[in-house]
């Protein structure tokens, strides 16, 4: 497992310093309806709008 999540998504609730998510998991869906044959394909279903 990874120990450091990047994200540039300054606008979500777990965002925090250095581009880091501070979520306690991360949920990341195919979009597609078929294999994801890259990231374009994905989404974060774990992003949160910052208030």
């Amino acid at each position: 497992m990874a120990k450091d999540v990047l994200c540039e998504v300054n606008s979500c609730k777990y965002w925090a310093a250095g581009n880091h998510c501070a979520a306690s998991s991360i949920y990341v869906v195919n979009n597609r309806g078929k294999d994801a044959s890259n990231s374009g394909e994905t989404d974060c279903k774990t992003f949160e709008p910052k208030i």
